[in-house]
């Protein structure tokens, strides 16, 4: 039998996950995405501020891992990565009133670090976003919804993510819903 402590940490675990270029497309193969959750898929300016307004009492951001790692293939077309080339990950937990709500995990190419984009690597337990939406030189691009294929009941089923560009440069952010916050 499984402890509560472990069961809580293969909920908290990122599922592969299959990405379309529109929400629509994605609702044709899961029609979840048209329900509750989808107002968290469809957030325009910054994930953190949305939650933040939701939350009744206190959020936070909890680091789980950060560090020089190889993205998933997945990503690595995405981001036109060359294959084994290493990225900075950064992968959270944005909680809201004292429990997980969205696990997020931001892939930062070596590029991305050059000028005011030193400040990616320290970033500690403050929102990307802060950092993101403050600065004139990044811009987002379109956002794609992914649907995830969850080993765990409390694993996120849906999520979302989005290019951030600076010149020819680009990171890349996604953020898994986890149930509790649009159920």
């Amino acid at each position: 039998m499984l402890s509560k402590d472990s069961d809580r940490e293969n909920s908290l675990k990122i599922p592969p996950t299959r990405w379309y270029r529109s929400l629509a497309a994605a609702g044709l193969r899961n029609p979840e995405v048209h329900g509750p959750a989808r107002y968290w898929l469809q957030v325009e300016g910054s994930f953190t501020q949305a939650l933040k307004h939701r939350c009744l009492e206190s959020f936070h951001v909890e680091v789980a891992r950060e560090g020089y790692a190889t993205p998933f293939p997945e990503e690595v077309r995405r981001l036109g990565l060359q294959p084994r080339q290493q990225a900075w990950i950064r992968e959270v937990r944005l909680c809201g009133d004292g429990q997980p709500w969205v696990l997020a995990r931001t892939v930062i190419p070596h590029q991305c670090f050059e000028g005011k984009g030193r400040q990616l690597r320290h970033l500690g337990n403050k929102p990307l976003g802060a950092f993101l939406f403050s600065s004139p030189d990044w811009s987002r691009g379109p956002l794609e919804t992914g649907l995830c294929l969850p080993d765990h009941p409390l694993q996120p089923r849906l999520a979302r993510r989005s290019l951030f560009h600076h010149g020819n440069n680009a990171l890349m952010v996604g953020e898994y819903l986890l149930p509790v916050l649009y159920r």
